[in-house]
């Protein structure tokens, strides 16, 4: 029987563990999918042993200002009007849905604070532009009828028609989500089951993007922003699939330096960023420098040599111009003031110049080291 000081305890102990869960962006619910959607676990783990990660890019082609096209793309910073729609969202950044026309919803992210306007510009345009797939993400203005100024906090429906600038707008990958229920994602941990179905070097591939999401300080890392996917026409009756992708599907969080909390002034942070190296320090193998956050799966992956080469031989070919479009893309220097900076310390105004010295600095760290055995 427990005494009333170990009732207390575990109260204690429950109380701090939903706080810190709230304050780092809710656990996945896990929901339940319709009937004969969802996988059971075998499926799911043998999906992922043949799952790919990445597929051959044109980097010298890629436009980051245009960014991604295809069906519901937007022009950088074009106006997008829309009617607001009271909906619960998840996480913790300020976001709301609206529709652009009837039943035609976006989820619109929002505010020169919000780190994730930026992040995921920033990030998924990057990923998308080395071959690794990542949700489309549009950095627009919005102008929304029966919004309030906040609608974060203040959600209730107005006559008023407010402005949203800067913004952004989510397109995904078309297909479907193969889950064993709502938001099951997948772990870090689980790159490590290939099977004799995968691609040719799957291995090298999926070291390569642990490194890539280490590169960006992607801090958080639990299953639920990952999506294990039946791209379109790859479709099998309702939950086989020809070729699974594995993807990062939420990258705001980026651009900064992780840490057990995954705090928003954390991130898109050039003070932050710039002072974290690729690599830990005083081990002999390659181990990618990234803290594990309260809620993520990945922290100081190992890498091997081939998948070091491998996302090296892919950054290198990205030339200074595509690199100032990428941060002026992402429009980085409305978060000039570094938000990492406290009390009475004088902010250093960042430029799209210094992005792009640091990227490089960081890039050449990745490229010179040679991973031992």
């Amino acid at each position: 029987m427990n005494t009333d000081t170990e009732i207390m305890t575990s109260k204690s102990r429950a109380t701090l563990v939903l706080g810190l869960t709230l304050l780092l962006g809710g656990c996945a619910h896990r929901g339940k999918l319709a009937p004969g959607e969802a996988l059971s676990e075998p499926e799911r783990l043998k999906a992922i042993e043949r799952a790919s990660v990445w597929s051959p890019a044109n980097i010298a082609s890629i436009d980051f200002k245009t960014g991604p096209q295809g069906k519901g793309a937007f022009a950088p910073n074009e106006w997008v009007s829309c009617e607001y729609k009271k909906k619960k969202m998840s996480g913790q950044s300020p976001k709301f849905e609206c529709e652009t026309s009837p039943g035609q919803a976006i989820k619109v992210k929002y505010g020169p604070t919000n780190a994730e306007v930026f992040g995921e510009v920033l990030a998924t345009r990057l990923y998308w532009a080395l071959g690794f797939p990542a949700d489309r993400m549009y950095p627009v203005r919005i102008k929304c009828h029966g919004c309030s100024p906040d609608p974060k906090h203040d959600p209730k429906p107005t006559q008023k028609t407010e402005e949203f600038d800067p913004a952004t707008v989510e397109r995904k990958i078309e297909g479907r989500a193969m889950e064993s229920h709502a938001d099951s994602g997948w772990k870090w941990s689980e790159l490590e089951r290939i099977g004799p179905e995968s691609p040719p070097e799957a291995r090298t591939h999926r070291d390569a993007l642990k490194l890539l999401t280490s590169f960006v300080q992607h801090t958080d890392s639990k299953p639920s922003n990952q999506r294990l996917l039946c791209p379109a026409g790859q479709e099998i009756g309702k939950t086989g699939c020809k070729q699974p992708v594995m993807m990062v599907q939420d990258l705001g969080l980026t651009f900064g330096n992780s840490g057990l909390l995954n705090k928003n002034k954390n991130s898109v942070s050039y003070a932050n960023w710039v002072d974290v190296p690729v690599w830990k320090e005083g081990e002999a193998r390659c181990v990618a420098r990234l803290k594990g956050s309260f809620t993520g799966t990945l922290s100081d992956p190992v890498i091997s040599e081939a998948g070091r080469a491998f996302l090296a031989g892919l950054l290198v070919q990205l030339t200074d111009a595509q690199l100032r479009d990428l941060f002026e893309s992402a429009r980085v220097r409305r978060r000039s003031a570094d938000p990492s900076g406290g009390g009475d310390k004088v902010l250093k105004l960042v430029g799209v110049d210094d992005w792009v010295i640091a990227f490089k600095k960081k890039r050449a760290e990745l490229v010179d080291r040679q991973c031992a055995p």
